[in-house]
């Protein structure tokens, strides 16, 4: 019964290992309601950003945009087309449904509820999961992290914005790290906060705690390229 009890922990710290080893995983991480398994199924998904030219091929891709039709030479749309991976686009509805029910005060989910008092939920949700979608490869794409404010003025056509100080991606994932359900996650977002700080010995300490040395001397090598 121990044994059976210990292997779900025993595969959670080896999924933690294998995703924060992944940069762009953690900083996918960073969007609220996203976990490590939607972001790192988001990536090997989409697996380079540069394959897209803007946030709608990416909501197409993964079926998440409107079905359209003519009648009488008028454009209809209906339900969403269901086009690609529909693992990646149910993990994006559920993503979205913790949004929209516990981030009480996050600018995502008050753009979800204007959008289910015209609405209604459902639609919401899956304009919400669109959107999201869209957020997270320009995430990947500007090797940024989620920034609230940005997302509160952002316009339809994408997420392309001014360049982020390494302070506040290191806060970003200094708050993603106070808000980690396990502790790997947590010392693997201090560590990238360190390291875009410049305080590479204290990121190595870290990551050793989470990785094998050589991985972990990876890593902080990789975020300092990214200061």
């Amino acid at each position: 019964a121990q044994r059976a009890e210990q292997a779900p922990a025993d595969a959670e710290l080896a999924l933690d290992k294998i995703c924060l080893g992944d940069e762009t995983i953690v900083r996918l991480a960073t969007v609220p309601g996203v976990s490590k398994v939607v972001a790192a199924t988001f990536d090997s998904v989409i697996d380079e950003a540069g394959r897209f030219r803007n946030a709608h091929q990416v909501e197409s891709y993964l079926g998440l945009v409107p079905s359209e039709s003519s009648t009488g030479g008028k454009r209809r749309l209906g339900s969403i087309t269901k086009r690609g991976n529909g693992h990646v686009r149910a993990m994006l509805v559920e993503a979205a449904w913790c949004i929209y029910r516990q981030c009480v005060n996050e600018p995502l989910a008050l753009w979800a509820r204007n959008v289910a008092k015209r609405r209604g939920p459902n639609i919401a949700i899956i304009a919400l999961a669109r959107r999201l979608a869209g957020i997270l490869w320009a995430i990947w794409r500007d090797r940024t992290v989620y920034d609230p404010a940005g997302v509160a003025v952002a316009t339809a056509k994408g997420l392309r914005g001014a360049a982020q100080s390494t302070a506040f991606q290191a806060e970003a994932f200094t708050r993603a790290a106070g808000a980690a359900p396990d502790d790997t996650r947590a010392r693997a977002n201090l560590a990238l906060a360190l390291g875009l700080l410049g305080r590479d010995d204290e990121a190595l300490a870290l990551w050793q705690q989470v990785l094998p040395a050589a991985e972990a001397a990876a890593n902080v090598e990789l975020v300092s390229r990214a200061r």
